[in-house]
């Protein structure tokens, strides 16, 4: 599913940038452009990356 449809960037591909060490929206933007067009899916990636963040510190 695309989380992103300015730069065209899924789930899954923000899902690997946090694995990836990506902490913030703003460090997913400058990975993949992801929340850098019209800002609609800004609210999404922090969701992703409140849930990653969950399962690491869990793990």
């Amino acid at each position: 599913m695309f989380v992103c449809i300015c730069k065209a960037v899924t789930e899954s591909e923000v899902q690997q940038h946090c694995t990836e060490g990506a902490r913030c929206a703003d460090d997913i933007g400058e990975r993949c452009g992801a929340g850098w067009g019209c800002g609609s899916c800004v609210e999404r990636i922090n969701a992703i990356l409140r849930g990653e963040r969950m399962e690491t510190t869990a793990a």
